[in-house]
């Protein structure tokens, strides 16, 4: 089908909730290379907002899926399923966590993990002990309490009232943090090490090491929300490592499934047991497909050593992007950790370069007017870093 008719199409029936889509519909992919419609070629340094981690059709990935769908696509989770067992032995193996609950996506994720903390003070006959402390600028998912949780204000206005019991404040500003922190009500704190959606902003490690002494000191539960950071994306299996930080729930998403939808809660043992049967629950969480995605994922982060990868060609694309921004004729900055990055520019010109990268065939993010998202997918090389940084350099010439 063309591109014209699969645009009305569309339009006569799809909701609209994404704006104006970029003028392309991809048909295949090979490596980190998409395929339009038209036949037509682009690299992509997006990877489907983080989720296409092992990019496109990776044997081992295609191997694994294809032999599943022959198999069993679904069964109940009141039955026992292999490939959600060995799923959540892998991630235990390669985390912190003692205990996984499989999800359908991140907001779910994150919804799961905000039930289970307060659970966790419930079952503690403390039911008083239910807020949740996020940060400003946050993003958390699109269900009702995840949008409470999220903290911009965009997200939330038409969705008032909103969930109750949430409260968000500036980014690493430990001492209003501390001033919000109430012993007696504060569960949980909930944060993204790195903020993706809003431009790509790292938390400090000062901040991280006096926020997770305070939780300590306050019995508040830990949440890190690592549904983009997650899954080798900053150059470890996942970002709180950087920090030496062991939270007492994170999330998981995106690149876990390497594009199947599935997301993960993560608990230390003494949390997740707040969870007894009929506490919560699902109906397609960590079915036979999911989790064999995800442990395809995981086997060939083993194999192919990709979160080393992202950590050494992510260093490399930085390097490059900061020896690129002395001497572009519009200065730039960039901030993030391995394989995700802001192009943090001193002009208000990032949707303009987005689309010019685009006609150049480059497929890249963008957060307001002045940060370019990239987020390809783990198995990039230096060589198509080299790539990149000359149709950047040559763009921002002719910009």
């Amino acid at each position: 089908m063309d591109l014209q008719t699969i645009i009305k199409l569309d339009e006569q029936y799809y909701i609209n909730t994404f704006g104006k889509r970029t003028p392309v519909c991809f048909d295949h992919g090979s490596g980190i290379t998409l395929y339009d419609t038209e036949g037509v070629a682009y690299t992509d340094f997006f990877g489907g907002i983080a989720v296409n981690s092992l990019g496109y059709g990776h044997k081992g990935l295609t191997k694994a899926l294809t032999e599943q769908v022959q198999k069993l696509l679904h069964v109940s989770n009141l039955y026992y399923n292999e490939n959600q067992t060995l799923l959540a032995e892998k991630l235990v193996q390669h985390s912190v966590a003692d205990k996984i609950f499989f999800a359908n996506c991140g907001a779910e994720a994150n919804e799961s993990a905000i039930k289970l903390a307060k659970m966790y003070f419930y079952k503690k006959n403390r039911p008083e002990k239910n807020e949740i402390i996020t940060l400003q600028n946050s993003f958390h998912g699109r269900t009702l309490a995840c949008v409470a949780a999220t903290g911009q204000e965009k997200y939330q206005k038409p969705y008032a009232p909103l969930t109750p019991g949430f409260s968000h404040v500036p980014i690493n500003d430990f001492e209003a943090l501390a001033q919000a922190a109430d012993e007696t009500k504060t569960a949980a704190v909930m944060l993204e090490l790195i903020q993706g959606e809003s431009g790509v902003n790292p938390l400090t490690q000062d901040y991280v090491d006096r926020l997770a002494a305070l939780c300590r000191e306050k019995d508040i539960l830990l949440i890190v929300d690592e549904v983009q950071t997650g899954m080798g994306r900053t150059g470890a299996w996942f970002c709180y490592e950087h920090y030496g930080l062991v939270p007492d729930i994170f999330t998981l998403a995106k690149g876990l499934g390497g594009g199947v939808p599935i997301g993960a809660v993560c608990a230390r043992a003494e949390v997740a047991a707040a969870f007894s049967p009929g506490d919560h629950g699902g109906t397609f969480g960590g079915g036979p497909l999911a989790s064999c995605a995800g442990l395809a994922v995981c086997n060939a982060f083993e194999a192919e050593r990709l979160p080393e990868n992202s950590k050494l060609v992510g260093e490399y694309l930085k390097e490059r992007l900061e020896a690129l921004g002395e001497t572009s004729p519009v200065r730039f900055g960039v901030r993030g950790m391995g394989l995700m990055l802001g192009i943090v520019f001193s002009e208000p010109i990032a949707k303009k370069l987005q689309q010019a990268l685009f006609e150049a065939k480059y497929l890249v993010g963008a957060v307001g007017d002045s940060v370019l998202r990239l987020l390809p997918p783990l198995i990039l090389q230096k060589k198509d870093v080299d790539a990149f940084c000359e149709v950047l350099a040559s763009v921002l010439k002719n910009l």
